[in-house]
């Protein structure tokens, strides 16, 4: 098992990238574009890799979880992304283990365990240490997009747990990301038409996100939450504090004290959200 958890990590520890190659090569006006260039042609490219369409009913499943874990995800996200720091953004995103224990125990009828509830409190306390900055202005527009991906990849993260068995990983993870870009692209279109023409910086970014930051890191995460169940989404505090890594390594600081105490949490957390998982 330890080692199921260490390849789904690389998938949150993958997307902590995201707010990086977004802000610095990416399209920052077109976020709705971005999502879906970075979902659409990842799921092909996946289907390309196991050619195979499923039956009817697992498509619409197939459907569903792509428009909650993706379409409406990136849109949110990178809305969020291109409305305020990513810092911010990353730790409203933390209630995102919160939220799968809640809904978990709506759809799943999994009761929560009270020690899974203060892990995610904590794990959205050293998210806040480890990331925020005073100078962080919190937008409404972000505010509530960072908070609504969130939820919405929680419900999708959930629905893959509760209807997981209807496909291997890779089918799941190729379906999630067709529909998902499929739905989110011609919503971007009409609403912010093309952008400039990508230079080799843009294709660089949109290379990254698609082959490593979407379709592996979906992959294993779609995988791990498979093998582990909903508390994987614990897992997902790597993410913030990976981003807040790059982010120090780029301007070549050291980490304070508050964020060390940071860091300590999201890994306790993380440790105390999965095995208590497993457990229930």
């Amino acid at each position: 098992m330890l080692r199921t958890i260490l390849i789904t990590l690389l998938g949150p520890m993958l997307w902590g990238t995201t707010y990086a190659v977004f802000t610095e090569t990416l399209p920052v006006s077109h976020p709705l574009l971005t999502g879906a260039m970075r979902a659409l042609p990842a799921g092909l490219i996946l289907l390309m890799l196991n050619p195979r369409v499923p039956p009817l009913e697992a498509l619409k499943r197939h459907a569903v979880i792509g428009f909650s874990n993706i379409g409406l995800f990136f849109a949110l996200l990178f809305v969020a992304a291109s409305r305020m720091p990513g810092g911010l953004a990353a730790t409203l995103g933390a209630i995102q283990p919160l939220v799968v224990v809640l809904i978990s125990a709506v759809l799943i009828r999994r009761a929560p365990h009270p020690v899974q509830l203060l892990a995610g409190v904590a794990g959205v306390i050293g998210v806040g240490l480890l990331v925020l900055s005073p100078e962080a202005r919190p937008d409404p527009v972000g505010v509530a997009a960072a908070i609504g991906g969130a939820l919405s990849m929680a419900t999708g993260t959930v629905l893959i747990d509760r209807w997981g068995r209807m496909g291997t990983p890779l089918e799941t993870t190729t379906w999630q990301l067709i529909f998902g870009g499929a739905m989110l692209l011609p919503v971007a279109l009409v609403v912010e038409g093309l952008p400039p023409a990508p230079g080799l910086n843009e294709m660089l970014g949109y290379g990254w996100l698609m082959l490593l930051g979407t379709a592996f890191a979906y992959f294993v995460w779609t995988r791990g939450i498979g093998r582990i169940g909903a508390s994987a989404t614990y897992l997902a505090l790597a993410s913030p504090v990976v981003a807040t890594a790059i982010g120090a390594a780029a301007l070549g600081e050291w980490f304070t004290p508050s964020q060390w105490a940071g860091m300590a949490l999201v890994i306790g957390a993380t440790a105390v959200g999965v095995s208590m998982g497993r457990r229930s």
